[in-house]
Formats: structure tokens, C-alpha cells, sequence
């Protein structure tokens, strides 16, 4: 990328906080680093662990994803308990999406304007707090109040949206440029793994009627990610912070939309993401599809929902190619592809085993893209706008999928599960084909240009 404006600006690492020569830090990320990728090949690289405060962030992130996902099941559950309606559980998505897109986009902006530890240090108590909250809710007589549940799920959303831009935004001042892509295959492949671990525990504690301790794991392990935390140093943006002011915040976020607008590469990461997920997100047919095509494979809708979360796991305990990658640009447009093609095949796809298969090999090409559209934007955006464009990237992650929800079950009731799954496919590779000829900076975009 050769605009001056996406050339990283990042303040002092920690190891030169604590009076290590640069050079001397450099040379420890990239001394055993080199030889240690060799051996691995594909296995996950797991150097930025080396980081001690790369290390507290990722132990905090991988208790974090497990309560989280425990909570996430449980809601839905509770809200159908109390009244028996699953139009108010499709309710409570929304409930939780709105301040997620509202507080996102504000949390990017906030982390952009004071020290990002104290930050992720604040909005990861009110989270606890608020999971804490759900467990004692969980207890009142009648087995909860909605109105008190949509409340504090609300509120849990709203803690998120603004903890996870910071808590994106910090990675390349903990690991150095160089090593963002393994530490966000790291935190990815774990936070797969949440998603397939956290649901189990939770079925098990709710099948044993203890949602009570459902949402009170939450709350601990929301508290032990404080812990970690509170261990890094200081990290402030561009390594100075601000007054922070309410209104400042809000012209921040349009600021942050003015600068991606001057950065196509940027703006493409969220372009091409938008196209995957509304064309080819496909969980809105699972429940016709386990009840007609594959009504005779045992738990086909547990399969069905598992199957890209499977894909996305594999595919991170095997991506220490990844974090080698130059030519970022062009190989999320090829794991673009691949997951469109997947989707395709799911949808033609007659037994079940098979579509397992495809949305697997779909969910393996969304976390490549994943990985590298996020490495794209902490690398190639300066430091004093990381967290503006990682709220963007939440906004987008989150909003995305909902939307192709939308449009898979409208196409699948007028023409089938197969015409959604494979016109929304084939549309996702011609897009693909599109975006390669007319953005050419996208296509073209190496990590070598901006980490060197």
C-alpha cells in the first residue's frame, strides 16, 4: 500500500517501555521466531505467545469466549421458557444487536482517544457485573422477567461492542506488526473452539436446570480475563491519550468514516466480507433442512450448526502458513471464493455428512479471511485509528450474518433451500472475479509493504 496516511504509527512496545533497546526487542520477537516457523510448517504458530502480554490477552480471551458462548445459549433458552414464543426469542437477537452496532462503532472510537488497558479494564467489569446480574435474575420466581433479561442482555451487548475494538486494537503494539497474523489465528481458532465447547457445557448445565450457573461461569471467567488485563502495560493510541469527551467520541466515529473512505484497501476488507456473509450465510435454512432433506440423520440440526465452526477450528490448529502470507489481498479473495464454492456444493449437497463436509471447508475459508482482513486493518491503519476501524470491522462481523439470514430464508421460501444457497454462491465468485479486475489495490495489497 503506498498512501502515506495507512503507514502504521505505533508508540513505544512494552519490552521498550520496561528500557530494552529497539533493536534488542526486535531481535528477541525474531530470533527462535524464524526458526520456529520452519519446524511447525502448518501446525498453528503459537510464537507471539512468547509475549507475556500477548499471553495475559489471549488466556483472557479464551476464558472469556467460553462463559460467553454459555451465555449465549442460555438466553435464547430462557427467553423461551419464560414465554413460549419464539418470535420474542428472534426479539432478543435484535435486542442485543442494536446497542452492538450502536456501541461499536462508539467503543472504536473511544479506544482511539484514551489508554486502551483501562478501557478493556472497565467494560470487562461491567461485563461481569451484568453476567453476574443474569445468574441472580435467573433465580427470581417464575424462572426470570424478560423485560429484566432483555435489559441486561442489552447491556452485556453494549460492554462487548466496546471491548472488543480496544482489545483488537492493542495486538499489534503487544507482538509487533509482523506477528499479527499468528496472534489473530490464535485468538480466532480459540474463540472456534469456545464456540464449540461453550454450547456443550451449557446443554449439560441447562439440561440439569442450573441456568443459574450457566451465566455465574460467565461472570468468572468475564472477572479472570480483568485479571490478565490488568497485568499489561499502559497502551495508549499513537502512544498519547486525551481528555475523553462524549461529543469528541461522536465526531470521532465520522472521522473514522471520512478516513475509510480515502483507503480503499480498508474499505474493501469490509466490502468483500459484506458480499460473503449476506449472499452466502446459510444458517437460516438449517431448521427446513434438518426437518425435510436430512430428516433421517440423527441430530442433523446440531451437525448442520456445527459444521463451519468445525471448518474454522481445523483450519485454525493448521494456519501457521498463514501468518506467512505476503500477498494478503489476493489470498482473501481466493478463501472468498473457496467459501462460496463451498456453499454451493452445501447446497446441492444430497446426505447430510456431505453438507457437514461443505460448510466445513466454507467455515476453513472464512477463518483465512478472517485472519487476514483483521491483520489488514491493524497493520495498514495508523495507530490512532485502529479502534475506529475494528469497531467497523465488529459492526460488520456482527451485522453481516443477520442480514444473509434475511435473505437466504426469503429466497428459500420462494424458490428452495438449493436456488438460495447456490445463485447466493455463484454471486459471491463473480463478485470475487469483479473485486480482483476493479480494485487492484485490494488484490494487490503485501504485508511486506507496511510491516517493513
Amino acid at each position: 500500500m503506498t498512501e502515506d496516511p495507512a503507514a502504521p504509527l505505533e508508540g513505544p512496545r512494552p519490552s521498550q517501555a520496561r528500557g530494552e533497546p529497539p533493536d534488542a526487542a526486535a531481535e528477541a520477537r525474531r530470533g527462535p521466531l524464524g526458526r520456529g516457523r520452519t519446524r511447525r510448517g502448518w501446525a498453528i504458530d503459537t510464537s507471539p505467545l512468547r509475549d507475556p502480554g500477548y499471553r495475559r490477552l489471549f488466556w483472557g480471551v479464551t476464558a472469556t469466549m467460553i462463559g460467553q458462548q454459555m451465555t449465549l445459549v442460555a438466553v435464547p433458552f430462557q427467553v423461551y421458557a419464560i414465554t413460549r414464543d419464539s418470535l420474542l426469542v428472534g426479539v432478543t437477537s435484535v435486542v442485543a444487536l442494536v446497542p452492538l452496532v450502536v456501541f461499536g462503532l462508539l467503543g472504536g472510537s473511544i479506544a482511539d482517544a484514551m489508554d486502551r488497558r483501562r478501557l478493556m479494564i472497565v467494560t470487562g467489569l461491567g461485563s461481569a457485573v451484568t453476567s453476574a446480574l443474569l445468574a441472580a435474575q435467573a433465580l427470581l420466581p417464575g424462572g426470570g422477567n424478560l423485560a429484566l433479561l432483555w435489559l441486561l442482555t442489552a447491556a452485556v451487548s453494549g460492554f462487548t461492542a466496546v471491548n472488543q475494538p480496544a482489545r483488537s486494537a492493542v495486538i499489534p503494539a503487544l507482538v509487533g506488526p509482523e506477528e499479527v497474523p499468528a496472534a489473530n489465528a490464535l485468538a480466532m481458532t480459540v474463540r472456534q473452539a469456545g464456540v464449540i465447547v461453550g454450547p456443550l457445557l451449557a446443554g449439560v448445565l441447562i439440561g440439569a436446570g442450573d441456568l443459574f450457573l450457566a451465566y455465574s461461569v460467565d461472570a468468572v471467567t468475564l472477572a479472570f480475563a480483568v485479571l490478565m488485563v490488568r497485568g499489561l502495560p499502559p497502551l495508549p493510541p499513537g502512544g498519547h491519550t486525551g481528555p475523553l469527551r462524549l461529543g469528541a467520541a461522536l465526531r470521532g466515529v465520522g472521522e473514522g468514516f471520512g478516513f475509510l473512505r480515502t483507503q480503499p484497501v480498508l474499505l474493501m476488507t469490509f466490502v468483500v466480507d459484506v458480499i460473503a456473509m449476506l449472499f452466502a450465510w446459510p444458517q437460516a435454512v438449517f431448521p427446513e433442512l434438518a426437518e425435510g432433506r436430512y430428516a433421517g440423520s440423527p441430530n442433523s440440526l446440531g451437525w448442520l450448526y456445527a459444521g463451519i465452526s468445525i471448518g474454522s477450528l481445523l483450519m485454525g490448529l493448521t494456519s501457521g502458513w498463514v501468518s506467512r502470507v505476503d500477498r494478503q489481498g489476493a489470498v482473501v479473495l481466493a478463501a472468498i471464493v473457496v467459501w462460496g464454492v463451498a456453499i454451493i456444493g452445501f447446497g446441492l449437497a444430497p446426505s447430510l455428512w456431505l453438507a457437514v463436509a461443505c460448510l466445513a471447508v466454507a467455515g476453513a475459508g472464512d477463518m483465512v479471511s478472517a485472519v487476514l482482513r483483521s491483520s489488514m486493518l491493524q497493520t495498514a491503519a495508523p495507530d490512532e485509528m485502529r479502534g475506529r476501524m475494528q469497531g467497523v470491522f465488529l459492526v460488520v462481523v456482527a451485522g453481516g450474518p443477520r442480514l444473509g439470514d434475511l435473505r437466504a430464508g426469503a429466497v428459500a421460501s420462494a424458490a428452495g433451500v438449493g436456488a438460495a444457497m447456490v445463485s447466493g454462491g455463484v454471486v459471491i465468485v463473480v463478485a470475487m472475479v469483479a473485486v480482483a479486475l476493479l480494485v487492484p489495490s485490494f488484490r494487490d495489497f503485501r504485508a511486506s509493504r507496511v510491516v517493513s
